[in-house]
């Protein structure tokens, strides 16, 4: 085979004579790949580029990680094998010039809380091993090991939280709300709802409590024990007995309907939060419950002797709190006057050795997060930016690393010490693959693979691969249009053409306290798009998805209309401080709140985007109107996978089976009755439109919108997926397969079919993150669409395109954690980016100018 054309990539990677300065990929056919040929330089910053779905993402990491992992493990023992998670086997005929490969991929923190910012760093453990060598000791106390200054470990946990820091209490006013009420009337908001808790009321009768006297008249102490006591009386219960039918019950030595065991209240929280296995029913304990640190260590969750130690003053759970900018200030200037010489040498080794290791942290905008920062509460685009900064200090030499949107949450003041991060990684020898939407760090590529031209089936050829000049004037890429956007029809970008709103009331905040945020006011504009912006850190979410959002959530009087699948919801954030603040007016005209998050619509292939958009309702109800489904008495539950008369029994509804290869992937096969289409013989006999449920289930969004246009009921939402830029999915795809941002259009959509009722505040957090500019531009459409009908949005947002295009910006900094958390300044786009205090000026100008 001749040696590649020499190209400008040359003067990047230097002087590369044949093909083995590349990666070669041959007939890659993972997810919609079509039988993809490409060459990838080494040594090189190489961006896969092309809209959402288009199989960027099956390339880099389905493909070239993939096969890189796989040739790393068949050096592993066979045994090993079987205890790491593998990614499987690609489908692709050969790579060749393949290094060893490092993923960094968009992750949500583990759910545990143990996991902490400075246990995925590994600073953790310097830390405790300084403090443990060259600690200051309290006289006559023997040394302690490493193990000692861990809140993980049983000997160095706190012996009353268990090293977490914070204890979960009930009180009356948490599990009583209205004291007016009466205990018939559930004033014990925290006991269960339903029969449960009516056994309990009745019980209360039988024990001859009065049920139908306000709460606050009760004495204190009858009132103590029936939300305290740790007694659990057994009584005699007469159902549906009024008081006096049960005390003439009593006298007259009745047959009960039952005996009842009697819970208090705080027995009921406490126990359910603690064995239940429902999230749904955690979160509804959680509400009654308040957190606070731990009396015992205030917080820090170890125990007395480890907190005893200090180094340069404080102990190592202080330390532990500092924001890691000034946790590298305090111990570049910590002195180590009055140590031995042996405890000098181990500091200054150790000292060294922390401050290395957070120069990465710190470059990269991570400078606000604490090592105490629990995993669940860092963002995925931090989380994978704390493993950058992890494989810098690693110094590997040869290793492809590929990296999953590494600009995701991150403001563009921090985006050129991202690039200058990948660019040291090039530096030490390494080949950087990064899937972006980022046009920034498009430009500043060696070489581009731009892969199109639209997503899906439409999807999957590789347009282009070179340097990045030379995408311009492709007519077949979407990705060159926002790239050189001087040649490009404009017509419909995010900016352009569109007249600023004028507000219509204000809904201001006043005195918020939460998080960084200390004593904030603030006020959003009703009736328009608002965009919050600022570094991050910088309180943008603690303002909106956490402010904002509890304190108008409790002036409804209700739960927030959430689009979030309450199995995968975080509890901990339901125990987190409560905000404090109030809102000083505007809210009247609110009828109802929506946020849109980017978590998954679901955790097993069952859930599907026809499922959750509840499309799949009415295509049931239409096979079951079908003469055949009627003649042969079949339901609309006959259609539904999940049950058992309709599926196939063999996969039960799944598709397909897992075959176990001991110490290899388990590979998943079609199932061999139903071949995959989920569903037993003769439910597949029945058709609408000549078309069997699983061919259904198997169609684009696209392809159904055509199918089905003549069912309004079904037209409508499949118009708003394909109008949002989501055509390219099947109808049953599952909803482990859809990344964050598709998740969240799918939920916005979901709302967006509703009937509206009343002024909607909808509140989205980063909605653009895993968004091509393309498809930014599709989002908009519909949000602008929300706002023309009369509701409200706000949202958190980096990408300054979608900040030009608001009617009205709030910045919060300047800085990061403590340097952050107040309004800089609030106004119209043109407003804000004439400011000279804020971070966010320079970067929504240039947005602003582009756009004209």
């Amino acid at each position: 085979m001749p040696a590649p054309t020499p190209t400008p990539i040359d003067d990047a990677i230097g002087e590369r004579p044949g093909r083995s300065a590349f990666v070669q990929v041959r007939g890659a056919r993972e997810h919609n790949l079509k039988n993809v040929d490409v060459d990838v330089p080494r040594d090189a910053l190489v961006v896969f580029s092309g809209v959402s779905g288009s199989g960027k993402s099956s390339l880099a990491f389905g493909t070239i990680y993939a096969e890189a992992q796989r040739r790393y493990f068949e050096s592993v023992a066979p045994y090993a094998r079987r205890l790491i998670d593998q990614v499987g086997v690609p489908a692709v005929d050969s790579i060749d010039g393949l290094p060893p490969a490092v993923a960094l991929q968009q992750q949500r923190g583990t759910p545990s809380a143990r996991s902490s910012v400075g246990s995925v760093t590994g600073l953790s453990s310097l830390l405790r091993m300084l403090y443990s060598r060259a600690g200051r000791y309290p006289a006559k106390q023997p040394m302690l090991y490493a193990e000692d200054f861990s809140p993980n470990t049983p000997q160095g946990a706190c012996p009353h939280c268990h090293g977490l820091g914070r204890v979960y209490e009930v009180t009356e006013a948490s599990m009583v709300p209205d004291d007016t009420l009466t205990i018939r009337d559930r004033a014990v908001a925290a006991w269960p709802p339903a029969w449960h808790g009516q056994n309990l009321r009745d019980i209360l009768v039988t024990l001859g409590i009065d049920v139908d006297k306000p709460w606050r008249e009760l004495p204190r102490k009858t009132r103590d024990w029936i939300l305290f006591t740790d007694e659990q009386p057994t009584a005699p219960v007469y159902a549906g007995f009024t008081p006096a039918e049960t005390r003439d019950a009593l006298r007259r030595k009745m047959e009960p309907s039952y005996q009842g065991t009697f819970s208090s209240a705080r027995r009921y929280v406490m126990h359910t939060f603690a064995t239940t296995q429902s999230a749904l029913m955690k979160r509804r304990v959680s509400r009654y419950m308040i957190g606070g640190a731990c009396p015992v260590c205030d917080g820090k969750r170890l125990k007395r002797e480890a907190l005893s130690v200090t180094f340069g003053g404080l102990d190592i759970g202080a330390l532990s709190q500092f924001p890691l900018a000034q946790l590298a200030d305090h111990l570049g200037d910590a002195a180590t006057d009055g140590l031995s010489e042996e405890k000098r040498l181990a500091a200054r080794r150790l000292v060294d050795d922390v401050l290395m290791r957070l120069r990465p942290l710190l470059s990269l905008g991570l400078g606000h997060l604490s090592l105490d920062r629990a995993t669940p509460s860092v963002s995925p685009g931090e989380l994978q930016r704390l493993r950058l900064a992890t494989q810098i200090c690693s110094n590997l030499f040869g290793v492809v690393y590929v990296l999953d949107e590494p600009s995701a949450g991150l403001h563009p003041a921090d985006s050129e010490s991202l690039l200058a991060s990948l660019r040291s990684l090039k530096a030490a020898g390494n080949s950087v693959y990064v899937v972006e939407h980022d046009l920034t760090l498009m430009r500043a590529a060696d070489w581009i693979v731009d892969v199109g031209p639209a997503a899906g089936e439409l999807g999957g050829r590789v347009l282009y691969s070179g340097p990045p000049d030379g995408l311009r004037g492709l007519a077949e890429s979407r990705t060159a249009d926002y790239l050189f956007p001087d040649g490009a029809d404009a017509e419909g970008r995010s900016g352009r053409k569109h007249a600023r709103r004028a507000p219509k009331d204000w809904l201001r905040l006043e005195g918020i306290t939460q998080n960084n945020l200390v004593d904030v006011d603030a006020a959003f504009p009703l009736g328009v798009f608002t965009a919050v912006t600022g570094v991050s850190g910088s309180g943008k979410s603690s303002l909106v998805s956490r402010a904002l959002v509890d304190l108008v959530g409790a002036h409804l009087g209700h739960e927030p209309a959430s689009t979030e699948d309450e199995e995968d919801a975080d509890i901990s954030a339901d125990l987190q401080a409560a905000t404090g603040g109030r809102i000083a007016s505007g809210a009247d005209t609110i009828r109802r709140l929506v946020q849109v998050d980017q978590k998954p619509i679901g955790r097993t292939p069952r859930s599907n985007l026809a499922t959750y958009t509840g499309l799949f309702d009415h295509v049931r109800k239409l096979f079951a109107a079908t003469p055949a489904a009627r003649t042969r008495k079949f339901d609309a539950g006959r259609f539904s996978f999940n049950v058992a008369k309709g599926r196939c029994e063999t996969c039960e509804g799944e598709g397909f089976v897992s075959v176990e290869l001991l110490f290899m992937p388990s590979v998943f096969a079609p199932c061999p009755a139903c071949h995959g289409a989920r569903y037993n013989e003769a439910t597949l006999k029945i058709r609408y439109r000549d078309r069997s449920i699983a061919e259904v289930l198997g169609m684009t969004v696209d392809a159904a919108f055509e199918f089905f246009a003549e069912e309004p009921a079904l037209a409508r939402p499949l118009g708003l997926l394909k109008g949002i830029g989501l055509g390219y999915l099947r109808l049953g795809q599952p909803a482990t397969e859809l990344s964050g941002g598709e998740a969240q259009r799918i939920k916005l959509v979901t709302e967006l079919q509703r009937t509206q009722r009343g002024h909607t505040l909808y509140v989205l957090d980063e909605p653009t993150t895993g968004l091509h500019p393309s498809d930014v531009d599709k989002l908009m459409v519909q949000l602008r669409d929300l706002v023309d009908a009369g509701h409200t949005v706000v949202v958190v947002e980096h990408e300054m395109r979608v900040v030009a295009a608001a009617d009205w910006v709030i910045d919060l900094g300047p800085g990061a954690g403590g340097d952050g958390g107040r309004v800089v300044v609030a106004g119209t786009p043109d407003e804000v980016a004439a400011s000279a205090d804020s971070r966010t000026a320079p970067h929504l100008k240039a947005a602003i100018d582009s756009e004209r």
